[in-house]
């Protein structure tokens, strides 16, 4: 049932990615031949319009043919009115960037969705003081309620590390503890750590841990569920970039690529974890392929927009066999990164 959703979410995200190329296109009356959901054999085509509409049987992708545009022979083109071809460059860009601006909406709704459901949240009661840390020789004790750090107020639990990190030297904090309010003054403790991608980092901590028992789900306004939702879709996708360039880079290794059975995996256990986890992750999957879209790789629409802007600044489009043969390098890249992915998934499965 897990991999059934997983599949379900995959082609819902690949359908509104390409809903927005279709919309766009036809906005500016260029001709939608095929819009298919998934690749390989047609199992089910409808005409609507000028357009065939099909689910494909290879349910990994999904893709919108438009007149005069073709990624698998870019030298086939057409400069009909209604054509690809026929609309100027900056026309292009908008039909192009529209599928991945569909992604991050997508995104920015789900986000909106949770938090008009309820985000689950840590009160910032303490549950743990460790051994020989800050917090112990302080005087901290198990229960007590953190209420400022360094004179910010505090009323969940994720907020409290930030602010510890982000100060100099010794903090202050207020707690509360049987109904008394108590300032504390300590210094953290600096330690060697690593970011989730891996990276050596150094952190400032007191030594303590939260407790389960203090937890309350946040409802948010119309207003602030919109703050909410602007507010994770930004930063997921920033999440997304830094891994890719830190990937493009070398910080990260190439182990770490997932591909789809990852993604499957990954979406099928958080369908089993209920509809708040499903709801994230599939979040973070949609901004995952509007940023990986717009990556300047021939074949993906971040390719074709640069085409578009060298077409705009040098006033002539790129000559048909420099499209042709940086087109086929892009698809051969494309199809390396997957067969990694793929490997790395298989290699994950085999422990």
């Amino acid at each position: 049932m897990g991999i059934i959703i997983a599949l379900l979410v995959i082609s819902v995200l690949i359908f509104f990615h390409e809903l927005g190329h279709f919309t766009a296109a036809r906005f500016l009356g260029v001709k939608v031949e095929v819009f298919s959901i998934g690749f390989g054999k047609k199992l089910y085509t409808k005409m609507i319009g000028k357009t065939e509409w099909s689910i494909s049987s290879i349910p990994l992708g999904g893709y919108v043919k438009m007149k005069g545009q073709d990624d698998t022979d870019p030298t086939k083109v057409s400069y009909d009115e209604d054509s690809y071809n026929s609309k100027k460059p900056w026309q292009r860009i908008i039909i192009l960037l529209a599928g991945p601006f569909a992604n991050f909406l997508m995104a920015f709704l789900l986000y909106l969705a949770i938090s008009y459901m309820g985000v689950p949240k840590l009160l910032a009661y303490v549950g743990k003081v460790g051994k020989d840390t800050p917090a112990l020789q302080a005087g901290m004790q198990k229960e007590d309620k953190i209420l400022q750090v360094n004179g910010h107020n505090i009323l969940y639990w994720e907020t409290i590390g930030k602010y510890i990190n982000e100060s100099k030297g010794d903090i202050s904090l207020i707690i509360e503890r049987d109904h008394k309010l108590v300032t504390l003054q300590l210094r953290p403790k600096v330690i060697d750590d690593q970011n989730i991608f891996g990276e050596k980092i150094t952190r400032r901590i007191i030594g303590i841990s939260p407790s389960s028992k203090h937890t309350i789900t946040a409802h948010y306004g119309p207003i602030e569920g919109f703050s909410y939702a602007w507010d994770e879709t930004k930063k997921s996708s920033m999440l997304i970039f830094q891994s890719v360039q830190k990937l493009l880079t070398g910080a990260v290794g190439t182990d770490k690529l997932g591909g789809i059975i990852t993604i499957v995996d990954v979406t099928a256990q958080a369908s089993s974890a209920g509809i708040l986890a499903l709801f994230f992750f599939t979040a973070l999957i949609s901004v995952n392929l509007g940023v990986l879209n717009l990556l300047p790789i021939p074949a993906l629409d971040g390719g074709h927009i640069m085409f578009n802007l060298y077409e705009i600044l040098r006033g002539k489009a790129p000559s048909e066999s420099a499209m042709y043969y940086m087109t086929v390098t892009g698809w051969i890249l494309l199809a390396g990164l997957m067969f990694l992915g793929l490997y790395n998934d298989i290699n994950r499965l085999m422990g």
